[in-house]
């Protein structure tokens, strides 16, 4: 932004000098300069043609369901419950042109059952550039939250870096990973910014987008799968009525968990708990191929099966989840 400001400021200059120029000749010939100083400014400002040269907010973006859509289905693999809130949440939220608080989701399950991957394609969904962006934001809780005793530092901090960026770009995002490990309290400076304010101190939060990974509450999860398998029922049987609120109560009371004993459980200021269930040996299988597309090799069956056999599965005697999901898919497959 501050490439384009220049920009125009240069043309502005430039006419004006032209103007001044004119002005000794002609005074006609300096209006016409100026007005076209004007001209020049207020288009390069005022349409969208600067947005060229420098990222922009676009808060009146709209999501383009379809493409949000075939991105989950692509490439995110036995979390039939996470690609159908997803999808439902964001476009209720973004075709909403007066939302009465910011959209909140809180992801939740095992390592390398898609939460962070998740994340990313919502961020590039919602801003081209997705992580990359200027207006999404990462704090990891191990990096930027690390001592339990500068809580309050934190939470000034965190206050602060929300409410200068939303200033800057009303749509921002904002991703809390690890929320797992994240101290207790340390969250809850945000909940001015999550509740139903129409301002905070004269600043519009409610077409932000604040989205919670966490691994607290996998066991919960965990367990309903394997409920539902026992009882020979399909996974994708599981239905959001039957993990949200289990969830919601058993984060709010793990002492292990960022949001334990939170506000923003508490007032009920997180719209959707989002439960990522583990994958079985097929999801696995799925993860090898596509990881194989994206380096741009042709799919070898002989070494997706070779790699999934080298993962490790849960319970002990079912075997039935992959304890790792796909994590460990991308440095397996350099061996081959």
């Amino acid at each position: 932004m501050r490439g384009i400001r220049a920009f125009v400021g240069s043309a502005a200059l430039w006419a004006l000098l032209a103007a001044r120029v004119a002005a000794a000749v002609e005074p006609v010939s300096m209006a016409i300069a100026i007005g076209a100083a004007s001209i020049l400014t207020g288009y390069l400002s005022y349409s969208g043609a600067f947005c060229r040269f420098s990222e922009c907010c676009g808060e009146e973006r709209t999501l383009n369901a379809s493409a949000l859509k075939l991105n989950l289905e692509a490439k995110l693999f036995g979390q039939h419950l996470a690609t159908e809130v997803i999808l439902k949440a964001l476009t209720g939220f973004k075709n909403n042109k007066n939302p009465k608080k910011a959209l909140t989701l809180s992801m939740h399950g095992w390592a390398g059952t898609g939460k962070n991957f998740v994340s990313q394609i919502v961020a590039e969904n919602l801003h081209p550039k997705g992580l990359k962006s200027n207006f999404v934001h990462l704090f990891v809780s191990t990096l930027h939250f690390p001592h339990e005793q500068k809580t309050k530092l934190y939470q000034d901090q965190l206050q602060k870096w929300i409410r200068g960026n939303v200033s800057a770009c009303g749509s921002s995002v904002f991703i809390f990973d690890e929320m797992d490990k994240l101290h207790p309290g340390i969250i809850d400076a945000i909940k001015p910014f999550l509740d139903y304010y129409e301002q905070v101190d004269g600043i519009s939060y409610r077409k932000a987008v604040f989205i919670f990974l966490s691994n607290a509450g996998g066991d919960l999860i965990t367990q309903t799968a394997l409920d539902f398998w026992r009882a020979g029922r399909k996974r994708e049987e599981i239905q959001l009525k039957d993990l949200e609120s289990v969830l919601s109560v058993g984060v709010f009371n793990n002492k292990h968990s960022g949001l334990w004993h939170s506000g923003l459980i508490d007032k009920n200021l997180i719209d959707y708990f989002i439960p990522f269930l583990p994958l079985e040996y097929k999801h696995v299988k799925m993860c090898v191929r596509a990881e194989m597309r994206a380096r741009g090799h042709a799919v070898n069956e002989d070494i997706v099966t070779r790699v999934a056999d080298e993962m490790t599965f849960f319970p002990k005697d079912e075997k039935i989840y992959s304890d790792k999901g796909c994590k460990t898919v991308q440095s397996r497959l350099d061996f081959y």
